[in-house]
């Protein structure tokens, strides 16, 4: 009885411990993967996405700081990469945010990417 006891402290430990790995920050204060949804649809680099839930993936190309969005729960998903800077906020950020510009085609071009908890923001 004991042993299953331990055993059980032991399973949940390492479930927690992976969970929060999961959303570790890197290096550069960001976390390598966060999801987003957009409510219409976006502009990222050179390629129209359509509204909807996104895997946001932050990479690394030698220097470069590349953003990969894959769309979620669709048949023939989309993709962007569209490089980014990453610019060192004052603090920790209180919430996610998304700023977004129009272009001469009254699309919505993302600009800027704050997600809550990351201690940088990614400028596109």
């Amino acid at each position: 009885m004991r042993y299953w006891k331990l055993l059980t402290v032991v399973v949940v430990c390492l479930l927690t411990v992976a969970a929060f790995a999961g959303t570790t920050q890197n290096k550069f204060g960001v976390a390598d993967t966060r999801y987003i949804t957009f409510t219409e649809p976006m502009r990222v680099g050179d390629v129209l996405l359509p509204k909807g839930d996104y895997q946001v993936l932050h990479t690394m190309q030698g220097v470069d700081h590349i953003m990969v969005f894959k769309q979620l729960g669709a048949r023939e998903p989309a993709e962007a990469r569209v490089k980014c800077q990453l610019v060192p906020l004052p603090k920790r950020a209180e919430q996610s945010e998304q700023q977004f510009v129009l272009n001469t085609a009254k699309e919505r071009v993302l600009h800027v990417l704050v997600f809550q908890g990351d201690t940088a923001q990614h400028v596109f």
